[in-house]
């Protein structure tokens, strides 16, 4: 993989960061069918950035194997070698917040439309949470949708007490955005320190991630984005820490973010970030 940064670059990364954004800091929408949620005629082999017409879907990654996955309420980019999302996007609504159906019900499953894929076995005993990138809380609004936030092709092994608290919170703090504002776009998705892995689990070898990024972008009213980064080690950390621009998140993984906005206003918002502004 290219253009990953060292643990020592990321630490780095994350504290100028920090610096800057602590410097800077100082109707109704109608809820939409599952089965229309998101266009599924489009060609997966044709996403180039000039043709990626959902805002919250990254440019095609040419650099790692990536396999996208339609589901009900989100898209996954995955990744047959390291058997995790390379990322996971999804456009959430306020009525998308809320919902009647539970994750109670479900279960961890495995995706019969990747080869090879994680399983179940694979995190037992391995000390590493099954770790939602998009949340089970964003698909209360239908029954598929939750069933497929389930599926490994939209987790990955997490530290328990990141997915428990920091992740977590965000993930909370997402959905009062998506009400706030009425919709936000969200990717997210491990960070590598090295094109090899630190550490895997299980018989298929699943890679743990060294790290966590989420970007999110607001496009009504004034548009606006930002990143955060955490590392997977489950150190206790304030997200106004780790919150960084979308333009330091693409240097820290090689992903290009929000290809279908325009150039110019694209520039502008991936180059700033204030927690404040939010």
């Amino acid at each position: 993989m290219k253009r990953l940064l060292t643990p020592l670059a990321l630490t780095l990364c994350m504290a100028l960061t920090a610096c800057r954004n602590n410097s800077s800091s100082n109707t109704t929408v109608q809820q939409q069918k599952a089965e229309t949620f998101y266009d599924n005629s489009s060609n997966a082999a044709e996403n180039t950035r000039s043709n990626v017409t959902e805002y919250e879907r990254p440019a095609q990654l040419n650099d790692r194997p990536e396999q996208i996955l339609r589901r009900t309420g989100y898209i996954t980019s995955y990744n047959s070698e390291t058997r995790n999302p390379n990322w996971v996007a999804w456009h959430l609504t306020k009525n998308h917040t809320y919902g009647k159906n539970q994750r109670s019900a479900e279960v961890f499953t495995e995706d019969q439309d990747v080869k090879p894929r994680a399983t179940d076995n694979d995190y037992y005993s391995s000390r590493y949470d099954r770790g939602h990138m998009c949340p089970a809380g964003d698909n209360k609004w239908d029954a598929t949708a939750m069933r497929q936030s389930f599926l490994f092709t939209n987790i990955c092994p997490q530290n328990h007490a990141l997915n428990k608290y920091e992740w977590n919170d965000l993930e909370m703090l997402c959905r009062e955005w998506a009400r706030k504002y009425g919709a936000i776009d969200i990717v997210c998705g491990p960070v590598y320190d090295s094109p090899t892995p630190t550490r895997t689990i299980g018989r298929g070898h699943v890679w743990v991630p060294d790290a966590f990024f989420k970007v999110v972008m607001c496009r009504k009213g004034q548009p606006k984005a930002i990143g955060f980064v955490f590392r997977n080690d489950g150190k206790k950390v304030s997200l106004q820490s780790v919150a960084c621009t979308v333009d330091d998140v693409e240097r820290l993984t090689g992903i290009d973010f929000y290809p279908a906005l325009d150039d110019k206003l694209e520039n502008h918002i991936e180059a700033h970030a204030d927690f404040g502004e939010w």
